[in-house]
């Protein structure tokens, strides 16, 4: 019987909570442990102590709060991703601010949600995370696809030329215009089998568009493809 618990919890995504308020840390631990397939391995109250179990405990996903004493969840965030890559990190707090949400996705965090997130929210947004997908409060991702969409038809952008083309990127090649349409259903939050519905190609060939992007605009995480695009209006 204990070989038999043990194998089933090495199967259930393991998950690292973070968040400076106690009360929320065992709400949160709380409600995953109540999830089918989903365990907390442990709970840190900064992003120093979360660096630190991170590493110890190597988390499939950590659900990172971002404004907390010592090291914030920013910092934390990129160093975590930095020495961890195989961690997923997703976060949940209560700010919403462009530069929040910019600098967090770009320290490599996949996901961002807030914390009126429904439980059922919340828990879709880790198994997406283990998945490698993304998902983002509405709010935010309509902040994003609005800017990403002003900046894809706006001249001068990285994204498209003065005749609505797409331009150009980093790498000196252009995003052909499949590109960009897979670009924008990943700045919704959608994963590839939802991609490869919507615009009906095999999941396998969305895979390949998406790792192309990603070389294209030098881009470590799929949420980060539409983040890179947003960083622009800003130079």
């Amino acid at each position: 019987m204990a070989s038999q618990m043990s194998t089933e919890a090495k199967k259930r995504i393991r998950v690292l909570v973070v968040d400076d308020q106690a009360l929320i840390r065992r709400g949160m631990a709380l409600m995953i442990e109540a999830q089918p397939g989903l365990c907390v391995v442990g709970q840190a109250e900064d992003g120093e102590v979360a660096v630190r179990l991170a590493s110890e405990l190597k988390p499939d996903v950590v659900l990172m709060d971002l404004n907390m004493p010592r090291l914030g969840g920013v910092a934390a965030t990129r160093q975590i991703t930095r020495e961890l890559p195989e961690v997923r990190v997703m976060v949940l707090t209560t700010f919403d601010t462009d530069e929040l949400v910019f600098d967090a996705i770009q320290a490599g965090a996949g996901s961002y949600l807030l914390k009126d997130a429904s439980e059922d929210e919340v828990v879709d947004a880790i198994f997406a995370a283990h998945r490698g997908e993304s998902r983002m409060t509405p709010a935010i991702a309509r902040k994003v696809l609005d800017q990403f969409r002003v900046l894809a038809g706006r001249a001068g952008s990285p994204l498209a030329d003065k005749e609505g083309a797409h331009a150009a990127t980093d790498s000196g090649e252009p995003l052909s215009d499949k590109e960009a349409q897979v670009l924008e259903l990943i700045a919704q939050g959608l994963g590839n089998r939802q991609i490869a519905e919507r615009i009906f190609l095999a999941e396998g060939t969305v895979k390949n568009y998406v790792s192309r992007i990603m070389e294209k605009l030098h881009a470590r995480s799929r949420t980060e493809l539409a983040v890179i695009a947003l960083r622009e209006r800003r130079s």
